[in-house]
């Protein structure tokens, strides 16, 4: 069978790990064709130096049902950009999704440390990794996207509009990165949606990527043993739970609806009725705001 993305074709950008390989997954698994990117390759590691590579994520989609296509690129790199939009449009014509995931600054934030005291280098390469990328991308995959009608870009950032808003996230660096991201998502909405096309800012809740399991010294079949050590780690979801919520806003005929929002994994898990890949529903950014962060013990009972 087909599934709804048949036919269409993604651009992940920032798909070695995490999201975007979850995202890239989901979207294989419903029929697209889906380029993914990033710095890691099977020949060369980034200053990540971990073991994921955009050609594991790439066979991860075609084993899913889609058809996956590794392209080495540094989303800093205007050229290697504008090379990487050159060679979709020539192989398939068209795009009709854009997922701007690209992040790497886990190694360059300083957790509670204000700016005159944070590494300057590290917080402007922080920047420029999660900020000036997304814009780099867009200006040269934005034409090609809308060549046809319907195109879905997606921001991916970290907390809600309304989260972020009001929470001080981490250090001066890092909140003014994820607000930058929400706000690329509102200001593209104005952009494509007289256009034909539909952007939206998006967040997982507390992700079990790669990087935050090992942080924690489990895997994903014991996540729960960390449990004891941070309890509140019960709310968090795979990275195939917000990949679910990509393939079902690129699948969705009314997404001109979101154009502009800021939405979240859990929240629209019940509009679109998909689940995580233990049947569960977390809602992290509400749960954050009602148990968590009001100084609660952790329950997760009505939220996942």
């Amino acid at each position: 069978m087909s599934g709804p993305l048949e036919g269409k074709v993604a651009l992940v950008a920032g798909a070695t790990r995490g999201a975007g390989r979850g995202i890239a997954v989901e979207l294989g698994a419903a029929g697209a064709t889906v380029y993914v990117t990033g710095r890691t390759t099977r020949a060369r590691r980034s200053e990540y130096d971990r073991p994921e590579t955009i050609e594991d994520t790439a066979d991860l989609v075609t084993e899913a049902g889609g058809h996956g296509i590794a392209v080495p690129t540094d989303h800093l790199d205007p050229a290697q950009v504008r090379t990487l939009v050159d060679r979709i449009a020539d192989e398939q014509g068209r795009l009709d999704v854009l997922v701007n995931d690209v992040w790497g600054g886990e190694h360059l934030f300083e957790w509670d440390t204000p700016v005159w005291e944070h590494d300057l280098d590290n917080g402007l390469r922080l920047l420029r990794l999660a900020v000036e990328t997304h814009a780099i991308t867009s200006h040269h995959a934005l034409p090609l996207l809308l060549r046809h009608p319907g195109g879905l870009v997606v921001e991916m950032t970290d907390g809600t509009a309304d989260y972020n808003r009001d929470t001080y996230r981490n250090s001066f660096f890092y909140d003014l990165a994820k607000a930058s991201v929400l706000r690329m998502a509102f200001s593209l909405g104005h952009e494509l949606g007289p256009r034909g096309a539909t952007a939206v800012a998006l967040t997982p809740g507390w992700l079990r990527s790669e990087i935050m399991l090992d942080t924690f010294g489990v895997t994903e079949d014991n996540w729960r043993d960390a449990l004891d050590r941070v309890p509140h780690f019960a709310i968090s979801e795979t990275p195939r739970y917000v990949g679910r919520a990509v393939a079902a806003l690129a699948a969705d005929p009314d997404v001109s609806r979101w154009n502009g929002r800021s939405l979240s994994s859990g929240g629209l898990a019940p509009v679109y009725g998909f689940t995580d890949l233990d049947g569960s529903r977390p809602d992290a950014w509400r749960y954050l705001v009602e148990v968590q962060d009001a100084g609660k013990p952790a329950d997760t009972t009505g939220y996942r």
